[in-house]
């Protein structure tokens, strides 16, 4: 299967999403948040640094439970940019 490259836009979201969830991690360890979402640190520290720019939801969801999150508040913050 070939998958279809990222567009700019798409890079930027992930950057965004990266960067709102090192954020509100705060002082916890990157460990401590991959274990309570219960997904490897490999994997936070990919969608951190925007090296996984679009991970699947259910991870998503599960970091979002993990740091006391709503979904709303990440759309609101990493998909709803003013133009």
């Amino acid at each position: 299967m070939v998958r279809t490259p990222l567009t700019q836009a798409e890079r930027e979201r992930g950057e965004r999403l990266g960067r709102f969830l090192r954020e509100a991690r705060g002082g916890r360890s990157m460990a401590d948040v991959a274990a309570c979402a219960g997904i490897s640190a490999e994997t936070l520290r990919k969608i951190e640094t925007g090296r996984a720019p679009t991970p699947a939801f259910f991870t998503v969801a599960a970091l979002a439970g993990a740091l006391g999150l709503s979904m709303d508040d990440l759309v609101v913050r990493c998909v709803l940019v003013p133009a």
